[in-house]
């Protein structure tokens, strides 16, 4: 089994926001280096898409170690799947996983590795975390460089309506969903969601305010 080391990042200008991610892959003396945008997205939905981007290069199982400055990235895979999956993708308290999409596919990514997921603090001098950095930054310029400032507004607009969140549809008499033993507590998972939360909730204020 191949050993691979990968760093990879992610953010957004505005968060929502446009957004770029990158990883930077190595195996022995190989290098490789991907990246992508998205016009309208949030930094932790790059995050997310960093490391599904990194793991769709490997053509075969690996030994992986994963390099990553998101905690919410690292908590999740590692804390906070098993107990999603096991409530229908939905938070201990019933809220909705936030970005279910990404974390769904980042589950099926990671199914044929073994990977050990190891958080690192970002901008402290780590010379491939400060390469993504640099690709991520590429990648939102160039978003700037194709879409004008109004086109990235409505699009963004258009993001932040999609995330409203909808009606949750809960039986009569069914309440929080149970924690297992061995459960993690669910904190940081619950204030990762709230800021989001508010943050989408900042941003669809500032969109009515400027209609």
């Amino acid at each position: 089994m191949k050993t691979v080391i990968i760093h990879t990042d992610g953010g957004c200008e505005g968060n929502p926001g446009p957004g770029g991610w990158a990883a930077v892959l190595r195996c022995g003396e190989q290098v490789r280096e991907v990246s992508g945008c998205e016009p309208a997205t949030t930094n932790n939905r790059m995050e997310l898409q960093a490391a599904i981007g990194a793991l769709a290069t490997l053509k075969e199982p690996c030994a992986v170690t994963l390099h990553t400055d998101s905690s919410y990235l690292r908590n999740g895979i590692t804390q906070w799947l098993k107990g999603w999956k096991r409530n229908g993708w939905r938070t201990a308290s019933r809220e909705p996983v936030k970005n279910d999409d990404l974390w769904k596919q980042l589950d099926a990514a990671t199914a044929p590795h073994r990977i050990e997921w190891r958080w690192l603090k970002g901008h402290a001098g780590h010379a491939d975390n400060e390469r993504c950095d640099q690709l991520a930054a590429a990648e939102m310029a160039k978003l700037r460089q194709t879409y004008t400032r109004a086109q990235l507004a409505a699009l963004r607009d258009q993001f932040v309506a999609s995330r409203e969140p909808k009606p949750a549809m809960i039986e009569p008499g069914f309440g929080l969903l149970k924690r297992q033993p061995g459960d993690l507590p669910f904190a940081e998972e619950w204030a990762e969601h709230k800021r989001e939360e508010k943050e989408l909730e900042e941003a669809k204020q500032a969109r009515h305010g400027s209609q």
